[in-house]
Parts: structure tokens; C-alpha cells; sequence
């Protein structure tokens, strides 16, 4: 028995040197060990089977549900002038007004940088950035050119009953202007006129033109809010007033309806 190990050896080594790669006699697949132990295969391993169940991530989950609710609550107070343009906010502060810690924050606060609606300040926070009327205009003027024509087309293609499923979402943007919050008003505001562009069933252009309308929606500098109670309610009554138009196909109307109300705001 020891004079075969030692042969083998030397053989071994003869066909290493003579370049030629070394006979490894077969080894037992992981599966066969695993079943001759009376396990599933891979079990013994650590490794997933298809009987098992994935392991939930409750952390990852709930980190991003706080991300997105601190989002939504900065876009709000944006919005609502709670935010004052040229003014330097700080994580960790905002993070104690929200009752959250300053990650959050801090990566909601990013993502408005992305937007345009802050910008970074190293080692202070993020600063409100300061818009002026001309912005707001050109703003304006941008998504006339974008959404006029696509209301024409859509007026011409659409049919009535699908324009007149859109009036809940009207109605909703008429209760919001009746409250006088602003930010409740812009969030509906955004929420119909999406729905308007969604029949285009052209999701970037639906994309662009919210993201457009966000942008319309942010404070000016130095200035008080734009849009006072009076305000809102005649904009939401232009809601009713166009679903009306492109339920009767009414093309004049619509194109006034529509430059009006981006004219006024």
C-alpha cells in the first residue's frame, strides 16, 4: 500500500514535469453527498433552494418609505413658502423638525438638488434656490409649447366619455382651491393635468411636463405667495371649463383655455 501511494506520486510528478496535467481522479458531485445525507441539495451549503422562502429586508423598506414621506413633506413645504428661498438649511435640523434622523433628509434633500429646487452648500447644508419672475415666465412660456399642441391633438382624437372620467380629478382640484392650501392645490393641480397628458400615452412627454409644472410651483424671491385664495379658485374653475371644451371638441376654446391658464400661472 505505501510503495502504490509513493508510485502514484512519482508518476505524478513525472507527468507535471513532463507538461502533461496530472490524472485527478473523479470527486462526488455536491448534490450526491447531499442526498446521501438526507439533506436538500445546497442546504448544508448556506445556499438558496427553491423551497425556501426569500428573506424579507423590513430595513432597506422602511428607510426608503421614510425617504420618500421626508420628500413629499420638503416639496410641500416648499410649495407652502415654509422653505424661504436664499436660505441655508441643514440636515440634522430639519431631521429634528421631521423627528427623523439626518440620512433621510439628507438624501431627500439631494434629490430636490437634482430637481433644481436647492442647491448644495459644503459642510452647511442645502440652500433654497432663488427664482425670479423671468424663471417663472419662461416656465410658462415652455409649457405652453409643449401642452397646447398635444391638447389640440388629443381634443381631435379622444373621445367624451374618456375626458368626462377625468372631472373626479377636476372636482378634487376645485375642493383643494376652496381649503387656500397651496400645497394641497398644487399637488391635485399636477394630479389633473397629468392625467390630461397621460391620454397622449407618451410617458416622457408626460414626465417632462411634470416635472415643468413642479418647477412653476416653487416660490419666487422676496416676494409673497403668487397665488392668493381668488387665485386658485379661478384656476381650478379653468379645469371644469376645459374638460367642457374637449368633451365638445370645442378647438377655439381649448387653445384659449389653455394659454390662459398657463398665462396665469
Amino acid at each position: 500500500m505505501k510503495q502504490s501511494a509513493q508510485g502514484s506520486a512519482e508518476t505524478g510528478i513525472e507527468q507535471v514535469r513532463a507538461g502533461a496535467a496530472p490524472r485527478v481522479p473523479p470527486q462526488p458531485r455536491a448534490q450526491d453527498v447531499d442526498r446521501e445525507r438526507g439533506v436538500a441539495p445546497g442546504a448544508a451549503r448556506g445556499e438558496h433552494t427553491h423551497s425556501e422562502q426569500p428573506m424579507p429586508r423590513p430595513r432597506l423598506v422602511q428607510r426608503a418609505s421614510v425617504r420618500g414621506q421626508i420628500l413629499d413633506a420638503l416639496r410641500t413645504a416648499l410649495v407652502a413658502g415654509e422653505l424661504t428661498p436664499g436660505e441655508v438649511y441643514s440636515a440634522p435640523a430639519l431631521g429634528d423638525r421631521f423627528g427623523v434622523s439626518a440620512t433621510p433628509v439628507r438624501e431627500a434633500m439631494q434629490q430636490l438638488a437634482l430637481e433644481g429646487a436647492v442647491e448644495v452648500v459644503p459642510n452647511r447644508g442645502f440652500r433654497v434656490i432663488e427664482r425670479g419672475a423671468r424663471e417663472l415666465a419662461e416656465l410658462a412660456e415652455v409649457r405652453a409649447l409643449i401642452e397646447i399642441p398635444v391638447m389640440l391633438r388629443l381634443a381631435r382624437t379622444v373621445s367624451a366619455d374618456r375626458w368626462a372620467g377625468l372631472r373626479p380629478l377636476a372636482e378634487a382640484t376645485a375642493r383643494a382651491a376652496a381649503s387656500g392650501c397651496r400645497a394641497t392645490y398644487a399637488e391635485s393641480d399636477r394630479t389633473f393635468h397629468r392625467a390630461l397628458l397621460a391620454l397622449s400615452g407618451n410617458e416622457q412627454l408626460t414626465q417632462i411636463a411634470d416635472d415643468l409644472h413642479r418647477r412653476a410651483q416653487w416660490p419666487l424671491v422676496g416676494a409673497p405667495p403668487t397665488r392668493g385664495h381668488a387665485d386658485l379658485l379661478a384656476d381650478a374653475a379653468e379645469h371644469t371649463a376645459l374638460l367642457d371644451a374637449l368633451i365638445a371638441r370645442d378647438l377655439d376654446v381649448v387653445r384659449a383655455l389653455v394659454g390662459e391658464h398657463f398665462a396665469g400661472a
